[in-house]
């Protein structure tokens, strides 16, 4: 089966009227409200754009639907295998960019140690936030959402690279295009969150 990954934005005012450690089962709960709609497993999803839910939560969260990943995990893991092959060969401006960005995502950097769950957001128990795979503050995404406006202007530059140190002929993010739509509904993601002063939530569930 594999790890998965849902990626939420939540509002940060509706998740934060209560304690920390209440936080995720709050945001759940919601989630899996038979009112939301979102389990309705005949409807059609649309990749590449938000699902939201109905009921009395329609306007606390939403779902976004990454293109091309089927709700794996192994995408968003890949991509940071990917951009390892090719970093040392990118413009140190690019670079850096593309370091704080996958840092403050999935990636685990060069050293395997990187966290990708503010302190605070929710609880330090394991056993209450099993499943957390990225929890980022409005200020962490609007942080990250400005790295992104910054970097993916300059991603075609990468194009080259890839293609020779990093493109596969299959399995997961194995060309550029593939790579490049990966960033850039991660910046959608982190662009909508930020304008609304939202925070970035990513599950598997």
């Amino acid at each position: 089966m594999g790890l998965d990954i849902n990626v939420l934005i939540a509002d940060w005012s509706w998740l934060a009227k209560v304690p920390p450690r209440e936080r995720l089962s709050r945001l759940r709960d919601a989630w899996y409200a038979d009112e939301t709609g979102l389990w309705d497993h005949d409807a059609p999803v649309v990749e590449g754009d938000w699902e939201w839910p109905r009921g009395p939560h329609s306007t606390s969260f939403a779902v976004y639907e990454f293109r091309g990943t089927l709700g794996s995990f192994k995408a968003h893991f890949w991509a940071a295998e990917r951009w390892e092959s090719i970093r040392d060969h990118a413009d140190p401006l690019v670079r850096a960019g593309l370091d704080t960005l996958l840092l403050g995502l999935t990636w685990r950097g060069l050293d395997g140690e990187a966290e990708h769950i503010d302190p605070g957001f929710f609880c330090d128990d394991p056993a209450v936030t099993h499943g957390v795979l990225l929890a980022r503050s409005p200020d962490s995404v609007r942080k990250l959402a400005t790295t992104s406006e910054r970097v993916r202007p300059r991603l075609g530059e990468l194009r080259g690279v890839y293609n020779e140190h990093a493109a596969v002929s299959q399995g997961w993010v194995s060309d550029f295009d593939a790579f490049t739509r990966l960033m850039d509904d991660w910046g959608h993601v982190l662009s909508e969150a930020a304008r609304r002063g939202w925070g970035v939530v990513g599950l598997s569930e």
